[in-house]
């Protein structure tokens, strides 16, 4: 299956709200686990991926840390200024180790998705690595 979330694919994070220099929003998008975005410790925290091509997703897969409470929205304009809620979700809080989550969106015509972080297990979280299937 297709990873269209990946930077290598022509993915972008075009917004986040938050940003550390050592551990930029771009780092959702590598492809790889050991590097991550970290929040500045207030919620909502909010992030944007944009797609290079309009895209048909069954699935987004996220592997983070101390998250609880997520919403995902999608857009389907260019100027990514109107989202609909796909899926609202809690995550199991982990000791130790990353959150792994597959949630089902099966959205289309999808040229954004807004990742808003409600709330936490802690005041930071973090982002390891966000996949799209299409």
């Amino acid at each position: 299956m297709l990873d269209a979330a990946l930077s290598s694919y022509g993915a972008q994070v075009v917004l986040a709200i938050s940003s550390d220099e050592n551990h930029p929003p771009e780092n959702i998008i590598d492809g790889k686990t050991e590097t991550f975005w970290i929040s500045t410790g207030m919620f909502p925290q909010e992030f944007i991926i944009r797609f290079p091509d309009n895209m048909n997703i069954i699935t987004v897969s996220i592997h983070s840390y101390n998250i609880k409470r997520m919403r995902i929205e999608k857009g389907t304009s260019e100027d990514a200024d109107k989202f609909e809620a796909v899926a609202d979700t809690e995550f199991e809080q982990t000791e130790g180790s990353l959150q792994a989550n597959d949630i089902s969106v099966n959205v289309s015509n999808t040229t954004h998705l807004r990742f808003l972080i409600l709330s936490g297990y802690d005041h930071f979280v973090s982002v390891h690595k966000v996949s799209v299937q299409s």
